[in-house]
């Protein structure tokens, strides 16, 4: 809640509210004068009617059965207290003490109600305001998988709106990545538009490169931090447990013959399968990662760069006992050549020719790299150390 200087109100109802503000040194006395003139009336109230039901959780509770007839019968009657008609006995007779002076201490501060409008403003106090979190999911995951990372967020930064996006879930995640950027897209569309100071986004292993297709497509989007979790960015080309559920009868050696066809580019894993030995065939067939890499020219691509750049910041983790991302530098825009030697992300080209802002982005400060060992590909999400050292730092 903003303080009265942020608010332009002094108070939030009655004498205080919708009104200009004073002059700084004014506002504490004018609101202490405002508090003993209520605190006054509610004395000589309550000398009246009695004590009010006690306050639970900030709201009266209910009153006692044959109370309220009561309380309503007092109230009809506190015009007809003073009557010469009823005076003392009849109030009596109905059960209600009779009228009192107000309290001996009200009257004695009342001659020292000039000096409290002398008295300096109070600071109004601080409270934190943490951006909105959305979170994107990987390859066969769901929202139940980071609930682990909800508590770290909510012990470290209370208070922070979260959101699990609980889209294409399990093999649903499955689908072409270009389906899922504009589901996903329709979602946060309206979170961003209730946060005009950003977002973050931490978007884990395939969802970290739906994420940073929305950046690009997205003109508006105010992402202050892109988390990118354990993500395939510069693509994949290892034989893991899910490539062989998916396709059992192939290996990585011969996998292209399928992901860059038609049919394959149907399947979100071909969508980044990048085969270094195969590269004019992941150049002239990959329907999406060639795409948000600006490795082929399309008619978006300088729209696409523009809207990249949007970002504040570019936090990318990962690690080499992640048993999933091959190679595991593919975390951090590293990748294969032709030989099979990884290239870090400054010696690719899409680095070297800033063909979507990466360099760029890395000349102004805006990349940072968390390079963890020991966590597998599963625990990224779970991990408590990784969270206070890859991730919290960046949740503004």
């Amino acid at each position: 809640m903003p303080g009265a200087w942020e608010s332009g109100l002094v108070g939030g109802s009655g004498w205080g509210a919708a009104r200009e503000l004073p002059a700084k040194g004014q506002v504490v006395g004018v609101v202490l004068v405002e508090s003993l003139v209520e605190t006054t009336l509610a004395s000589v109230s309550q000398s009246r009617l009695g004590s009010p039901p006690p306050l639970r959780g900030g709201s009266f509770t209910e009153p006692q059965r044959g109370q309220e007839k009561l309380g309503q019968a007092a109230l009809s009657s506190r015009g007809q207290e003073d009557s010469p008609r009823l005076g003392r006995q009849g109030a009596s007779m109905l059960g209600l003490p009779g009228p009192r002076p107000p309290p001996a201490g009200i009257l004695l501060a009342l001659p020292f109600l000039p000096l409290l409008l002398l008295l300096p403003a109070a600071p109004a106090p601080h409270r934190a305001s943490y951006k909105p979190v959305i979170v994107v999911h990987g390859l066969f995951d769901s929202s139940y998988s980071f609930r682990h990372l909800l508590d770290y967020i909510n012990e470290t930064h209370p208070g922070t709106v979260v959101t699990v996006l609980d889209l294409f879930d399990g093999r649903e995640s499955l689908r072409p990545l270009w389906e899922q950027v504009q589901g996903f897209r329709e979602a946060v569309a309206p979170i961003m538009a209730k946060a005009p100071q950003g977002v973050h986004l931490i978007c884990y292993s395939q969802g970290g490169l739906v994420c940073r297709a929305l950046l690009s497509v997205m003109d508006e989007h105010n992402v202050d931090s892109f988390i990118s979790l354990s993500s395939p960015q510069m693509g994949q080309y290892g034989d893991t447990d899910y490539l062989k559920w998916l396709f059992p009868t192939s290996m990585r050696s011969n996998l292209y013959r399928v992901c860059y066809s038609p049919w394959g580019q149907e399947f979100s894993i071909c969508n980044y399968w990048h085969d270094p030995h195969h590269d004019d065939l992941y150049l002239n067939a990959s329907s999406f990662l060639a795409l948000i890499n600006g490795e082929r020219d399309h008619p978006n691509a300088t729209a696409w760069r523009k809207n990249f750049l949007r970002v504040g910041r570019l936090v990318l983790i990962g690690g080499p006992d992640d048993g999933v991302i091959t190679p595991w530098q593919s975390s951090f825009f590293g990748f294969y050549d032709a030989n099979e030697t990884v290239l870090e992300m400054e010696e690719q080209l899409v680095y070297l020719r800033d063909s979507f802002g990466l360099k760029t982005l890395f000349a102004r400060g805006a990349i940072v790299r968390c390079p963890m060992a020991g966590i597998a590909h599963t625990a990224w999400h779970s991990n408590h150390t990784l969270y206070e050292t890859c991730i919290e730092p960046w949740l503004s």
